[in-house]
Parts: structure tokens; C-alpha cells; sequence
């Protein structure tokens, strides 16, 4: 399915799901929301790094939380769903923002239960170690739910929404922290030891 929307480049990646609140303070993207507002539209986030990148994300404008006297909007928004850019023009017609032609990309969710528990496995233990409780209500989480919370770069973050299957989603997360979990012992231990600065310690006496 493809259609005409407005985009938002940025340097950041939106995830499917995710809550994600902006400022608003360039003319061209003041413009975009008003048009969102009165036309009730979607808009496009599309990735920038240091070029634009083919893929991003449909968002929804959810609430104008904040507007100020100079025009300025702090927005709350939700990812829907990942497109692809067909066609990309800036700006777009008489606007002053950039829009294009995006195509909606379907979805494969099925993921078998052995590679969801291992990835909940090894999720749930870094949660722990990063001080989030996570004991529980990990059975409805997805490859999106914790991504911004997993130390991916921002190319890596882009890499997830470029894979339409859940099941090579949840695999490249379960790699990533397999990696990352000995380096986030090791800093456990570091603030553990700092911890232990200034205070008074019980040592064992030494047999020589």
C-alpha cells in the first residue's frame, strides 16, 4: 500500500509503538503540524544520519501537550508502522516541509517460543542490571518494547526497522545483548567498588 504523506526527517529512529514526544520550533515543521491538526494526518519520521536513509516511520500526532506564544508546539506522538521512501521532495509542493510517496511494509510477527524466551532471557537480565524491574510482565513485549533502552547505535536501531520479520528482529537483539550484558556486569562491579569508597570496611586479618 503506498500513499502521499509529509516526512520529518531526523537523527533519531521512531519505533512501531513507541511514545515519542518532540519540540517543535522550525517553521516548516510548525507548518506540518498545523496541517496534521486540521487535516488530521499522519506524518512520516524518515532517518537521517548523514544522508537521508529508505526507511522510516508512520507516526500519529496523539496530543499538542504545550504551545507557546511564539508558536513553538511540544507534541506527544505514536509510532504506527514502518514504511519505505518511494519518492521524497523538499519541500513539497507550495509547503515548507519535505513529504513524498512512502509505501507501508506488512509485518511478519510469528516468532517461535524458543527464540522469544531466550531473548526475554537475556532482556530480563539486563533490565536488572540497568535497575528496572522487570520480574514480571515481560510476556507481551516485542522487539520494539526496550529497543531505545538496549545501547544500540543509531545505525543499528535503523537496521531493526529495515527487518519485516519479528523473528530476525528478536535475534539480532538476543546477539546485541549477549555482547553488551559482560560489559554491563562489569560496570555493576565498578559501582559496587565506588560504593564502597569512604566507607568502613571489615577486613580479614592476614596470616603470614
Amino acid at each position: 500500500m503506498s500513499l502521499a504523506i509529509p516526512l520529518f526527517p531526523l537523527k533519531l529512529v521512531a519505533f512501531p509503538g513507541e511514545r515519542l514526544n518532540l519540540h517543535i520550533f522550525e517553521p516548516r515543521y510548525k507548518q506540518l503540524i498545523r496541517d496534521c491538526i486540521v487535516g488530521e494526518l499522519q506524518f512520516g519520521i524518515c532517518v537521517f544520519t548523514d544522508r537521508l536513509m529508505s526507511h522510516g516511520t508512520m507516526v500519529r500526532l496523539v496530543e499538542v501537550f504545550k504551545e507557546y506564544e511564539d508558536g513553538r508546539l511540544d507534541i506527544k506522538t505514536e509510532g504506527l508502522g514502518v514504511f519505505k521512501i518511494n519518492t521524497f521532495q523538499n519541500p513539497l509542493g507550495s509547503k515548507l516541509y519535505a513529504g513524498g510517496e512512502v509505501e507501508l511494509l506488512e509485518e511478519d510477527n510469528r516468532v517461535s517460543g524458543g527464540v522469544f524466551k531466550e531473548f526475554v532471557f537475556y532482556l530480563r537480565e539486563m533490565l536488572r542490571l540497568m535497575g528496572i524491574d522487570a520480574s514480571e510482565g515481560l510476556e507481551n513485549v516485542n522487539s520494539f518494547t526496550f529497543a531505545h533502552k538496549l545501547g544500540l547505535k543509531l545505525e543499528e536501531e535503523y537496521a531493526l526497522i529495515h527487518m519485516q520479520r519479528e523473528a530476525e528482529r528478536l535475534i539480532f537483539l538476543t546477539n546485541h545483548l549477549k555482547k553488551m550484558l559482560p560489559i554491563a556486569r562489569e560496570l555493576e562491579k565498578v559501582r559496587e567498588r565506588i560504593k564502597m569508597n569512604g566507607h568502613f570496611k571489615s577486613l580479614d586479618p592476614l596470616d603470614f
